[in-house]
């Protein structure tokens, strides 16, 4: 059986572990939380380094990528100095790869995008589904200064946000991470209205579900949200709200859906090479072949 173990700087009420089976290999899967502890979170991938087969990076990443270029984050260093033996996703080998399939998923029900509004939460954050929106004809609000700074300021072009990435990314990556993201008990949180007027003008939502989640208004009729991780309790309360349509880039275990960090982990397991010899071609290749498929959800 192969062990992948995504260690999160979120909230461990989002914990889940399961099994599945992927190309004829078991795989043990968990999702566990350390509340937005940086000592304990840094600390556990050392001491769990060489007991599972790979690890998923929960909470953070490596690096931002933005128009082709990285944007590496400095505190994430610390995880990747403490890995020496397992192998180890943050989710940038395959998210860029998997947010078109979710665009063709949503054509393939019957569903036009181009022309649509849309709000990308952080563009900066999965650039891919924001390029994906705009290349599908989408009229896309990037709420990048709202969800990551708190600062109400909209955005509505690919330009202003390379812009943005230039000048700021150098700077905000060297910022702690709880500064930029919500962390521990800052998770289950309940949504506030500061910016929900932005989601009501909007046919699709899409980002990171707990960005998409801090200002979730009350009634989401006839919307579609695109995402990653959601548990069972999250697919209620879109329920609850009306919400039509829920496409997850990532395919549901147990009634969860795994962030793109432990679906990458796994993906590493499949492919017969060391961590630094893993091509996107590689990725592509074993994405076609398990396959992946985002899933499609009509909740109302």
């Amino acid at each position: 059986m192969k062990k992948v173990l995504s260690i999160s700087l979120g909230s461990a009420s989002r914990d889940h572990t399961t099994e599945a089976e992927f190309m004829g290999q078991h795989f043990w899967l968990s999702r566990q939380g350390t509340n937005g502890d940086f000592k304990r979170y840094v600390q556990r991938f050392a001491e769990e380094d060489g007991q599972v087969d790979a690890f998923g990076v929960g909470g953070t990443e490596f690096f931002v990528w933005v128009n082709k270029r990285r944007y590496y984050l400095r505190e994430a260093k610390q995880v990747r100095k403490a890995i020496k033996l397992s192998k180890v996703g943050d989710g940038n080998g395959i998210k860029h790869l998997l947010a078109p399939l979710s665009i063709q998923a949503l054509a393939e029900h019957g569903i036009k995008l181009k022309g649509k509004k849309a709000l990308k939460t952080t563009a900066v954050d999965r650039y891919g589904l924001a390029k994906a929106l705009v290349d599908a004809g989408c009229q896309v609000t990037f709420g990048d200064f709202m969800f990551a700074l708190d600062i109400p300021i909209a955005m509505h072009s690919l330009r202003q946000v390379h812009g943005l990435a230039a000048v700021l990314l150098p700077v905000v990556t060297q910022l702690p991470f709880k500064m930029l993201y919500p962390l521990g008990e800052e998770q289950d949180k309940q949504p506030s209205p500061k910016y929900s007027r932005f989601y009501e003008e909007a046919d699709i939502i899409a980002g990171d579900f707990l960005q998409v989640w801090s200002y979730l208004p009350d009634d989401l009729s006839g919307k579609i949200i695109i995402t990653n991780t959601t548990t069972e309790r999250n697919v209620e309360e879109l329920q609850k709200r009306n919400l039509h349509i829920l496409v997850t880039n990532t395919p549901r275990l147990n009634g969860r859906s795994f962030g793109t960090n432990v679906i990458e982990a796994m993906c590493r397991c499949l492919i017969d090479k060391p961590d630094n010899e893993i091509t996107e071609d590689d990725f592509k290749d074993i994405i076609a072949r398990v396959p992946l498929k985002p899933q499609v959800h009509v909740l109302n």
